[in-house]
């Protein structure tokens, strides 16, 4: 595994690539112009849009290896690494690349909105997978972009590219529903999945151990990254997948009032609660009543359907 390249600014990627910085702040690659491109793992400091097509060997993003399809868009956010690890280099690759600075959006709209745009955290085998029409939207969009940083540079420059960067993302977020829509089969599969990881955490010392299921343990045994994972139950079911576990954790407790006679705080602390009013919040939160309310009126015969 070779040593990683820390690029800080644009300046420094396009250095790596030989070609001339315009902007110091954004820049927009078209790897047609590089002749050469040297295979290394690189840490971003700033947010890149990837479109390859052209690549030789297996895409290390994070700790995974992904051998990269042509024609799909790959996101990456600043501090990630992301690269070709083999030693070899590629004659004549093809592709984009969009690369902006954070500070290029520091006190913006689009700043405030990153936090929407989930899928610069995804893992590179999530990557957005466009038709024909959506690579030709995107490439409308990088046109745009393009022909702006032509200019000489002046006090419209970074509001048009955020702006042209922000149609840019919204219709990456449209693209992505498409994908999650299309997909649908595979989707049921993994929440299928996910309920029968749920089911089969509590029956072991799990609990006890490492306390209650979060999103990013259940999105690891799944082997997705947490967004991606979240994004993907809230297209399917409409909640988010803390909201189902949280579903998850208070059936399994349910079901322990009825069939034990142990009391709310064992059942807390053998489910993962820290401390047995945490339960008895949620519990509340999520059935409507506390659990010794939900236990009494169960053996009474007078609880509603609804819980």
């Amino acid at each position: 595994m070779g040593e990683i390249l820390n690029l800080n600014t644009i300046h420094d990627y396009n250095v790596f690539l030989g070609l001339e910085t315009l902007n110091p702040l954004v820049s927009f690659v078209d790897f047609s112009r590089v002749e050469v491109l040297v295979h290394r793992r690189k840490c971003f400091n700033f947010y890149g849009i990837f479109l390859k097509e052209k690549i030789h060997g297996p895409l290390v993003y994070g700790r995974s290896k992904y051998d990269y399809q042509e024609g799909t868009l790959v996101f990456v956010a600043p501090g990630q690494v992301a690269g070709i690890d083999d030693d070899g280099e590629t004659i004549h690759p093809q592709g984009y690349a969009l690369l902006f600075h954070p500070d290029l959006i520091r006190g913006t709209s689009l700043a405030r909105r990153m936090k929407e745009y989930t899928f610069f955290s995804y893992e590179v085998n999530e990557a957005l997978h466009m038709s024909e029409r959506e690579r030709q939207t995107v490439f409308n969009c990088f046109g745009e972009i393009e022909e702006e940083l032509q200019h000489t540079i002046d006090k419209h420059s970074r509001s048009i590219i955020v702006s042209n960067i922000e149609v840019l993302l919204n219709h990456c977020l449209r693209f992505y529903d498409r994908q999650f829509a299309t997909r649908e089969a595979i989707n049921s599969d993994v929440l299928t999945r996910f309920e029968t990881l749920l089911d089969g955490y509590f029956d072991t010392e799990k609990p006890v151990e490492l306390g209650l299921p979060s999103v990013a343990w259940c999105a690891d045994q799944l082997h997705f990254s947490a967004n991606y994972f979240g994004d993907l139950v809230k297209k399917q079911t409409g909640k988010s997948a803390i909201e189902y576990i949280h579903l998850a954790i208070i059936n399994k407790v349910k079901d322990r009032l009825l069939e034990t006679n142990k009391t709310v705080s064992e059942i807390a602390y053998e489910t993962g609660f820290q401390y047995p009013h945490h339960l008895s919040r949620l519990f509340k939160k999520v059935a409507g009543c506390t659990p010794n309310e939900y236990r009494n009126s169960i053996v009474r015969g007078g609880i509603s359907e609804s819980r």
